[in-house]
């Protein structure tokens, strides 16, 4: 290979640019060939430029500590991740099935529950859980979609087969990323983007509308839809005024909205005006403090009274965050199997279960070997990965996991794929996995492509903003 790519070696890992142990991919050699007439130092001011014009444009995440908070890009790479048409067709039907499951498996959570009688999931750990809702035992959801908006986290292992590594029924969050860095690909990069035939991402909003407005409560055909946000203070505000935009919907905060009469109305200058559909990016707890905390300022009194009497929808529906538990996570095999008749498409990665006794027995005999996550975290929070860990770190996890082993999930370490990546001046192999987006109203549409997401640290695999990841546009060959 020449140009920025003449010193690119991706070691042992499967590349997503030229594949297994440098068999080059047939679909790249379109990129392959523009990266070649780019010069290293050029490549390197545009990409300076690029992540200044972000930054300049607003498109920040806020990154909170005990003392600060600070307003930061998320860090921008400006060498594309490829997707072959044929690893699309295969990412977006595994998508597509999981994605069915899930919503399944919730409406009967809150419904008969013949999945926890059968014994296919033990029904303490639904019950149980921490982001389970008695209050949506019986409620109906339009088309039994709880979960419009899934993010699901695949990677992609040594020999290039994806996987499931985590799933996000809650409020997932970058899509925002995804359209702008293509954006800003197109703008800054027209010479590496011409002429090749990559499949959009900017009508997302419009399909987004799309799945809210079929999701609205029964009899009304043209919805007032708005998306409900924490505030100026959340980290993800950039997005939330990002998808308000790109639906044509008003951002609103629980101060704008009343609920009277068991209906949902919004504060206007003009007087009152009815709410019919609420795409929230709050959680549960905070939503309704006559439901869930007294001491929420976030969320509108008497929503879940509106919610239950059939008078307003929610995007997601309340009560999904069970979904995202990773001990959840172990059994939606089993789950996909169990709805669909169907082997899954994307399989997991394998998952120990420290709850059960022979899973902490064996997490606590190979933990130098096996990446180990608390259940109910997300951002990459509270994760040891054992051969990359300290002895100070192993032997609190160890005393984490003997004094709550139900909190916790032991998994091999993947060696993820790397992409082609530039850091410091140089172009060097960095691990990514895929956020791919799927917005459900009667039907499941996936948004072509994804957040790739990349460990910016030589070695590291933990590729979350809040831990110094970074992102890269992601092109899904036609």
């Amino acid at each position: 290979m020449t140009g920025v790519l003449s010193a690119y070696e991706a070691g042992a890992f499967f590349c997503e640019m030229i594949g297994l142990g440098g068999d080059t991919a047939e679909h790249t050699r379109g990129v392959r060939e523009r990266l070649a007439g780019l010069d290293l130092a050029a490549l390197q001011r545009r990409a300076e430029d690029a992540e200044r014009e972000l930054y300049n444009l607003g498109i920040t995440f806020t990154v909170y500590s005990e003392k600060d908070a600070i307003d930061r890009i998320l860090p921008f790479d400006v060498i594309p991740r490829v997707l072959s048409r044929a690893d699309w067709a295969h990412l977006e039907a595994g998508v597509i099935q999981r994605v069915t499951a899930l919503n399944l498996f919730l409406g009967d959570v809150y419904g008969a529950g013949h999945v926890l009688r059968d014994g296919i999931i033990p029904a303490e750990l639904v019950l149980g859980n921490a982001n389970y809702r008695p209050e949506m035992k019986g409620l109906k959801i339009a088309h039994g979609t709880y979960v419009s908006i899934c993010g699901i986290d695949v990677v992609r292992d040594e020999t290039g087969a994806f996987m499931v590594l985590e799933d996000n029924a809650r409020t997932p969050s970058g899509v925002s990323y995804v359209i702008e860095n293509r954006n800003m690909m197109l703008r800054a990069f027209p010479d590496l983007t011409s002429d090749i035939a990559i499949r959009p991402v900017d009508n997302y909003g419009p399909k987004l509308a799309e799945a809210m407005t079929a999701i609205a409560p029964a009899g009304i055909d043209d919805p007032s839809i708005v998306l409900l946000s924490p505030g100026t203070y959340n980290s993800a505000y950039f997005e939330h005024i990002f998808l308000a935009r790109e639906m044509g919907v008003p951002l609103v905060e629980g101060r704008d909205l009343v609920v009277i009469d068991d209906r949902v109305w919004m504060k206007t200058t003009g007087g009152l005006a009815r709410v019919d559909v609420i795409y929230r990016r709050i959680n549960d707890d905070f939503l309704d403090p006559e439901a869930f905390r007294p001491d929420s300022t976030l969320g509108v009194p008497g929503l879940m009274r509106a919610y239950a009497k059939g008078n307003v929808a929610l995007a997601n529906a309340v009560g999904t965050g069970v979904c995202d538990d990773k001990a959840v996570y172990a059994y939606m095999p089993r789950i996909i199997r169990y709805y669909l008749g169907e082997d899954p498409i994307l399989p997991n990665v394998q998952t120990n279960i420290c709850r059960e006794a022979d899973a902490l027995a064996y997490t606590l005999d190979h933990l130098t070997e096996l990446v180990v996550k608390p259940v109910g975290e997300a951002g990459g929070y509270g994760i040891t990965v054992g051969p990359k860990a300290s002895k100070e770190e192993l032997d609190l996890c160890r005393a984490q996991l003997i004094a709550d082993p139900a909190n916790y999930i032991s998994q091999p370490t993947i060696q993820l794929s790397v992409c082609p990546t530039l850091v410091d001046g140089a172009v060097e192999p960095r691990h990514v996995d895929l956020r791919p987006f799927a917005i459900t109203g009667d039907k499941t549409w996936v948004l072509p492509g994804g957040l790739s997401r990349v460990a910016l640290r030589r070695g590291s695999l933990i590729v979350n903003s809040s831990q110094g990841g970074g992102s890269k546009d992601t092109w899904v060959l036609a």
